[in-house]
């Protein structure tokens, strides 16, 4: 509503009907004053410096201006912010009435007088800033020299200061000092964390909870105290030694050498050599891995290094790793235990550590377990796409195992020389995998057997063995290749040596008296050298070689030639073995060299065999044994029954049978 410009009409007051006035209630218990008339009260000048309550408003003096603009200026002179701010208190005025359009200008000027006076009395008068206050003409509420009546003067009410603290800070710390010296550090640390509690931003209370943290070897919580002390006071010396010590006990170094070079003036070499030695240690061993062929030296540079770690401290990860990794290039059976036990302590931690999984992978496939390493390759690339390592080794794996495969294929389907360039190049994918090189030469050798290449897989079985010392299996086919090349007594020496070494070895016994009897056999005369023919030739070429040989060796060609002679006599000799089907059988499983009265100790067939029949002789093979008395044993056969259990042989003649069914011996137990 707009009080602006309005003029009084007395005889309006005077005889106005009086409509219905709006009152309020003053929250103070004592009366409102007495209503009077808009003329009087514009005429009188009342007295508001003193309020029902006694308020004693403030002297001019002390109040500021309202506004920096003169209260006549026309709103059409003001900015527009400070009219918008005018406006504003109006409209907040002329909101706090109920709606007086219907009330004559009598009655509003009336309520304004009384809305004034009801206001004096209940609190100090308020007046909008840069509002007009005239009623007729006349200006309400003001000071006597036409200024607005300003707002009660009220200090400012200042925030409640935190409350003292009980605990006397610096009490506690040197009670934790005490405790310190003492060599309690938990009573020091209890002392000390009561101080940090009553001033928590004192870095030198941080700094002494920190050196009894590290003395008590919670070298965790102490790096966390100093490191916040050294955030307060950046450049604490004492802070800064403190904190490059707890560095050197976590087995931090170059973070040690860091705090150490922020110190002025520059610390001693003495402060430093910890720290310069670790790393140093650590350097050693990650040069050796790179560029050396055994792990054992950095196996030692580690050992060395984990000596400066703090008491309870466990190694560091990447520590850990390079353990791992010096452990899988020394190759045996107990560093690759030992490589994988690293390796699963840190998946303990953390199953998702892809280089934990691809060292564990490594020392899968050194120990040729392919399948399992691969599948802990492919689930370190799940965990990270791009480590180059498990692409690497994943790749290589593949690879090697292809190749094997094709190696083993082409073996089997007979192309031994094709499997023999398969292994080849096997070999050269990974030169440092100890484990599959092994298998590779070992699967080499035994192509190269099959191609009369004995002197070739000998060397690769020594390659072998030297690679697994423990690999058995090269070291038959290594006693194989030394027997088909002529040398059965070394092969002998060789498999008696491996059975001495692992007795439970299977079928180690058999292959011993096969290399005895081929050691046997190598002694007597070999019709296959003397023909000049293969073992395996066959009945055509043995003839075709006899003729070849008797024309050459023919007395009738070498007259007087007693060598010439002898020779045609060795060939006719061993063109009659061969060239009969049971006399070359005999003749090969070396039947032919075994007297009978070397396999019993009873002297003979005829006259028994003395108790059970002991065999006092050599050890015969039991199947050999079977293949002799099923086979047919030419002449009369003699029998006997002395107090041992019968036996059975098929005679030449056709003989009756003895013992047991189907000319087994009865009793006898093989």
């Amino acid at each position: 509503m707009n009080f602006f410009n309005k003029s009084l009409k007395k005889k309006n007051i005077e005889t106005q009907t009086p409509s219905k006035k709006i009152t309020r209630q003053s929250p103070s218990p004592s009366p409102s004053p007495p209503k009077r008339s808009p003329v009087k009260a514009a005429r009188e000048t009342p007295d508001l410096s003193r309020s029902p309550k006694g308020f004693t408003r403030p002297r001019r003096s002390d109040r500021k201006p309202s506004s920096p603009y003169p209260r006549d200026t026309h709103p059409l002179n003001l900015p527009p912010e400070e009219r918008e701010r005018r406006r504003s208190a109006l409209s907040a005025m002329s909101d706090s009435e109920q709606d007086l359009m219907d009330v004559d200008q009598e009655e509003e000027e009336e309520q304004l007088v009384e809305h004034l006076g009801s206001s004096s009395s209940t609190s100090p008068p308020q007046v909008v800033s840069g509002a007009f206050s005239f009623a007729n003409g006349v200006e309400l509420g003001n000071n006597g020299d036409g200024s607005p009546v300003p707002p009660p003067h009220r200090a400012p009410i200042d925030p409640p200061s935190p409350p003292k603290p009980s605990v006397d800070a610096e009490a506690c710390k040197v009670a934790g000092n005490k405790f310190f010296k003492q060599g309690d550090y938990d009573k020091a640390i209890w002392e000390y964390t009561k101080a940090i509690e009553a001033d928590p931003q004192s870095p030198t209370y941080l700094s002494n909870r920190s050196a009894a943290l590290m003395s008590a070897c919670r070298y965790q919580e102490a790096l966390e105290d100093a490191k916040y002390a050294d955030e307060l006071e950046p450049g604490n010396s004492k802070v800064l030694h403190r904190l490059a010590r707890i560095y050197t006990n976590l087995g931090r170094p170059q973070e040690a050498l860091d705090a150490y070079n922020q110190i002025s003036p520059p610390v001693s070499a003495k402060d430093k050599a910890p720290a310069v030695y670790m790393q140093a240690h650590i350097k050693q061993a990650e040069d050796g891995l790179r560029e050396g062929t055994t792990g054992s030296m950095a196996i030692h540079a580690l050992d060395q290094a984990e000596r400066g770690l703090g008491l309870g401290v466990d190694r560091p990860r990447k520590w850990k790793l390079l353990r791992g990794e010096a452990y899988l290039k020394m190759g045996n059976v107990n560093a690759l235990g030992d490589a994988q036990n690293i390796a699963m302590s840190l998946l303990r931690n953390n199953s998702q550590d892809p280089e934990a999984l691809v060292l564990r992978g490594r020392a899968l496939y050194a120990q040729g377990e392919n399948d399992k390493a691969l599948q802990h390759f492919r689930q370190a690339l799940s965990c990270d796409p791009d480590f180059k390592d498990a692409v690497k080794y994943l790749r290589m794996v593949q690879k090697l195992d292809r190749m094997k495969e094709e190696g083993n294929a082409a073996f089997k389907a007979g192309r031994h020389q094709q499997a023999v360039d398969l292994y080849s190049s096997a070999l050269e994918v990974d030169p440092l995998n100890k484990g599959t090189n092994s298998k590779l030469l070992q699967n080499r050798a035994m192509a190269s057997i099959k191609l009369k290449q004995h002197k070739s897989a000998i060397a690769d079985c020594s390659r072998a063995l030297t690679l697994d010392p423990t690999y058995t299996k090269a070291r038959k086919t290594k006693a194989r290749a030394l027997g088909e090349s002529g040398s059965w007594d070394e092969a002998v020496r060789e498999y008696k040596a491996i059975g001495e070494a692992n007795p439970q070895e299977p079928g180690i016994a058999k292959e011993i008296r096969n290399a005895e009897m081929e050691l046997k056999k190598s002694k007597r005369k070999d019709y296959y050298k003397i023909l000049g023919v293969e073992k395996d030739a066959g009945e055509t070429e043995i003839k075709k070689a006899y003729r070849k040989m008797a024309i050459v060796h023919h007395p009738d060609k070498n007259p007087e030639n007693e060598e010439a002679a002898e020779k045609f006599k060795e060939i006719g000799e061993a063109y009659e073995t061969l060239s009969d089907s049971q006399k070359r059988a005999r003749y090969d499983s070396g039947e032919d060299l075994i007297d009978p009265s070397e396999m019993f100790g009873g002297g003979g067939m005829g006259g028994g065999f003395g108790g059970h029949g002991g065999m006092g002789g050599m050890q015969i093979d039991p199947e050999m044994l079977f293949n002799m008395m099923g086979g047919g044993m030419g002449g009369g056969g003699g029998h006997g029954h002395g107090g041992g259990p019968t036996f059975s042989f098929s005679t030449g003649g056709g003989g009756r049978q003895r013992g047991g069914p189907s000319g087994f011996p009865s009793g006898f137990s093989f």
